[in-house]
């Protein structure tokens, strides 16, 4: 008698998918980064589609093993990762739950009007921009004037 399995449902691999941090951000997940863009079943292929934050990136070839190495153990046997470049990703595509997050581990979440509008500790409006590169080619390094510490602000793509 031969086995039969089922393909699980693209409901539960997107879960599956965010539960998988990015690796240069952990508190954030690929999903809500906004870099996953499409999960589709051909045949029996699981196809998944990732749009780096810009080409170059560092870490792509680290998010790449990481949404292989995650697929693969919840039993994923065939699976595809495909890069599309355009559209270009964007910061709009960050989730607010991305947003949030980002926040809550201290960094500022990129803002329309290209700083940000608040510290991520202590919500204080007084900021100054230190440095246009931060810890991350997509960072930015500012201060509170109000409790002096020092944080990283995504910049807007």
């Amino acid at each position: 008698m031969t086995a039969v399995t089922t393909k699980p449902g693209l409901d539960q691999i997107w879960q599956w998918l965010d539960a998988v941090p990015d690796p240069e951000i952990p508190v954030i997940s690929l999903v809500d980064l906004g870099i996953i863009r499409d999960v589709v079943w051909q045949e029996d292929t699981l196809v998944v589609t990732v749009t780096p934050t810009y080409s170059g990136c560092p870490a792509t070839s680290i998010i790449n093993l990481d949404i292989d190495t995650a697929l693969r153990g919840h039993g994923i046997a065939k699976l595809s990762l495909k890069t599309q470049l355009a559209p270009a990703w964007t910061t709009d595509w960050i989730s607010d739950k991305g947003r949030a997050a980002l926040e809550n581990y201290g960094i500022a979440p990129p803002q329309p009007a290209g700083g940000p509008d608040r510290c991520p500790h202590c919500q204080g409006r007084n900021l100054e921009k230190l440095s246009q590169f931060g810890s991350t080619p997509c960072k930015a390094q500012w201060r509170c004037r109000d409790c002096l510490e020092p944080f990283d602000y995504f910049k807007c793509i």
